[in-house]
């Protein structure tokens, strides 16, 4: 069985869903290349619990965790299975690592998980897991998180990590408008920190990465990226896809590919 990468994906707005561009293109060409999973287990910070649980329903129902938006968009639905026995494993290989987590099986899959896997799996005929993100937790948390779920890379499983590469709603408007140079900037210090491999400056984004408090006024959505990474093991190497596609002039829909071959 081919080991597989590990992913994180700018999930961006739910119009994401019906207004692909350029990350929505790149996912789906991504998704051609690598070998197909024989499950996927997203991180998403649309879900976000006191405790760390997984999803174990065997038919995750779609979720739409937004309003306001366009007609067509509550019409969508993503109907992959779950799998309840990948589940169990990943709970099992936490508890390895002593990080306790509990099975939900009523748990269904929020938009920042279907959103950007129905353009990378259109048919939805890839099961999928999602695991919750506690919050208050460090980046270094979610990065041992994920590197606590490496191994079942090994096993076919796709990792990836859901979040967005910047995020200051406060700033949305609603319109397409120029790029605001911070959203540059801050794009511009992840890609150059992932192409060398600094851990530690990546976890000390906060304090190191220019605009930091600008691009993350609260940091939820950018832990997906610690997840991922942390997933890939190390060296974990970093392919950047849709550099260029920043929607509203404030969301940068960068993705990354990790440990890939």
């Amino acid at each position: 069985m081919s080991t597989m990468p590990t992913l994180f994906v700018s999930h961006g707005a739910p119009t994401f869903a019906l207004e692909p561009g350029e990350a929505g293109r790149e996912l789906a060409a991504l998704a051609r290349t690598i070998p197909t999973p024989r499950a996927i287990l997203i991180a998403s910070p649309h879900w976000m619990t006191p405790a760390l649980k997984l999803s174990a329903s065997r038919q995750p129902e779609t979720i739409h965790d937004f309003g306001g938006f366009p007609a067509p968009l509550y019409d969508l639905r993503y109907p992959a299975p779950g799998d309840p026995d990948l589940a169990a494993r990943a709970i099992g290989l936490l508890a390895a690592t002593g990080i306790d987590a509990q099975p939900d099986g009523t748990r269904g899959l929020d938009h920042g998980a279907w959103v950007p896997l129905r353009h990378m799996y259109p048919d939805a005929g890839v099961p999928v897991v999602q695991i919750s993100m506690p919050g208050r937790r460090s980046a270094s948390w979610f990065h041992a998180l994920g590197r606590a779920l490496s191994p079942l890379r090994e096993e076919g499983v796709l990792i990836v990590g859901s979040g967005s590469l910047t995020h200051n709603l406060y700033e949305f408007t609603g319109a397409a408008t120029g790029t605001a140079p911070y959203v540059n900037a801050f794009a511009e210090w992840v890609a150059d920190t992932l192409a060398v491999g600094d851990v530690d400056a990546l976890l000390d984004y906060r304090r190191r990465a220019p605009h930091a408090e600008r691009a993350h006024p609260t940091d939820e959505h950018l832990m997906p990226l610690m997840f991922a990474h942390g997933a890939a093991g190390m060296p974990a190497g970093a392919r950047r896809l849709a550099a260029a596609d920043v929607r509203y002039g404030m969301l940068a829909m960068d993705a990354y590919v990790f440990g890939a071959s």
